[in-house]
């Protein structure tokens, strides 16, 4: 009997999570991947002996990484070594108003006691709700595939749906159990990459607090890019192909299926073909116009998490007051909130993330130095140049010398920049966006992009534009929805 033969564009997070699941069910998988190398956005590069992770940087819900590697007999330990940061992160909110966020549950409770008496008995009822949520939407919801409103016709979810919150903002929600302004940003700060205002995000998503504070912030060993390597690494050993360099420039029909795939001036036959490179990009660029399940007016009016101007430096000293993860939010959250989703443009004063990998793992860079990643949320579809570039690397610096109280910019030896358009070029992602689609009510579950094309029998998507959304986890969690349905449909 042949095997069905299934094409995936794209070796990002999602694409390899499908490859690996449908290679298992006994599938013959090619992966199809425009760059030189897999993982996406999640990819690394070197220069002058540092190492960048160029994209995500932060690793939660370490039981979604670890449960994807059961299903195959193995462990995340099978392929890297996990290293629990303590602190978790730095919040530098003024020169003189400093924070290390403590993973000890009871070290967090004394820090929420400090800055307001009474919330560590509202954290703890907070938390409580949230572990609820998280249990309900990461083991359950975000693994439904999203194609009709029956598979939330669930005893659990009917019963449970106001305990999820989906229907009250987690701006309110927060502001329920705290009065603090440094502890409701330390709240909302998760939901600035999520897409929409906190005002507009569904308190659903406190999941992510509890996943940032019940959980932990953890590293893998040798940088976000082992993660790739551990899935390729299955993946490979299962039966899949990888093809680098190879990107796909259009979808052949025939009928009402895909036939194939043209990759650089070459027809390769498919069974099925799965999109898990940009979804807007394959729809509307790869498919001839009739086949497409939605038009560019459709795309147009998707709200959109943000994109990000990112800094990668290398720093010929150490930086003593600063910590694996940081963040600055010394200016207003909720101006830079409008900045990305109300009124679309460069923020004036924006709050901003760095990332030291070095701090933790010395490998990352040359001895005595540091390698630093700068991440700006900002709103996507801006137009960026060199000029606008420099302003903001100007501005990031100064607040990072002025806050820390010691001089970086002179003892920079590396820099690199990468924002919109550099998104475009790499993965063809839709306005430059970073994150994918926004997470809110309106885009949830079926009322995403669909993990499917009904015009197209044999075309799926997965990743960041569909079902269940943006984030590291959350794309591994696509993949093997997307291949769920393709092994149903098999048997």
């Amino acid at each position: 009997m042949t095997k069905t033969n299934i094409a995936i564009i794209g070796a990002g997070f999602a694409g390899i999570s499908a490859a690996c699941c449908l290679a298992k069910a006994g599938c013959t998988v090619t992966v199809y991947e425009k760059n030189e190398s897999p993982g996406g956005r999640a990819r690394k590069f070197e220069a002058d002996g540092f190492t960048f992770d160029m994209g995500p940087s932060w690793y939660w819900m370490p039981d979604v990484f670890e449960k994807f590697f059961n299903r195959f007999g193995k462990s995340t330990s099978d392929y890297y070594d996990l290293i629990r940061l303590d602190p978790s992160y730095k919040v530098l909110f003024d020169q003189n108003d400093v924070v290390d966020i403590p993973t000890a549950p009871d070290d967090i409770y004394a820090l929420f006691e400090k800055l307001e008496p009474g919330s560590s008995r509202q954290l703890k009822l907070f938390l409580k709700e949230a572990a609820y949520k998280y249990e309900v939407g990461i083991n359950d919801l975000v693994y439904k595939p999203g194609r009709s409103v029956k598979e939330f016709i669930d005893k659990r979810l009917l019963l449970g749906i106001f305990k999820l919150h989906v229907f009250q903002s987690i701006a309110s929600y927060i502001r329920k159990h705290f009065t603090n302004p440094r502890l409701i940003q330390l709240l909302e700060f998760p939901i600035l990459f999520l897409g929409a205002m906190p005002s507009k995000t569904p308190a659903l998503y406190s999941l992510m607090n509890y996943a940032d504070i019940a959980l932990g912030t953890w590293y893998p060993k040798g940088g976000m890019f082992k993660i790739v390597e551990g899935m390729v690494s299955l993946a490979e050993s299962l039966g899949v192909e990888f093809k680098y360099n190879s990107p796909v420039s259009s979808i052949v029909m025939e009928g009402s299926k895909a036939k194939s795939l043209i990759v650089n001036s070459t027809e390769y036959i498919h069974d099925y073909i799965i999109g898990g490179a940009d979804y807007h990009h394959i729809e509307q660029n790869l498919l001839p116009k009739n086949y497409r399940k939605y038009d560019e007016k459709y795309w147009n009016k998707r709200d959109m998490a943000p994109s990000s101007l990112i800094f990668y430096l290398g720093i010929n000293k150490k930086l003593k007051n600063l910590l694996h993860h940081n963040l600055f939010f010394d200016e207003e959250f909720e101006q830079h909130a409008k900045d990305i989703y109300v009124t679309p443009r460069w923020p004036h004063k924006p709050l901003f993330y760095t990332c030291i990998a070095s701090k933790t793992d010395k490998g990352c860079a040359p001895e005595g130095m540091e390698n630093v990643f700068i991440l700006i949320p900002v709103a996507p579809g801006l137009e960026d140049n060199d000029e606008v570039r420099e302003r903001y690397f100007n501005l990031t610096i100064s607040r990072m010398e002025s806050l820390t109280g010691e001089s970086i910019k002179e003892h920079i030896i590396y820099k690199r920049s990468y924002a919109h358009s550099n998104f475009i070029e790499d993965y063809h992602a839709f306005k430059g966006n970073a994150y994918g689609l926004a997470n809110t009510l309106k885009q949830t579950a079926i009322l995403k992009p669909s993990i499917n094309n009904r015009k197209v029998q044999n075309l799926f998507y997965t990743g960041q534009l569909t079902v269940p959304g943006p984030g590291v986890p959350p794309s591994i969690i696509s993949g093997q929805v997307v291949a769920s349905e393709i092994i149903n449909q098999l048997h």
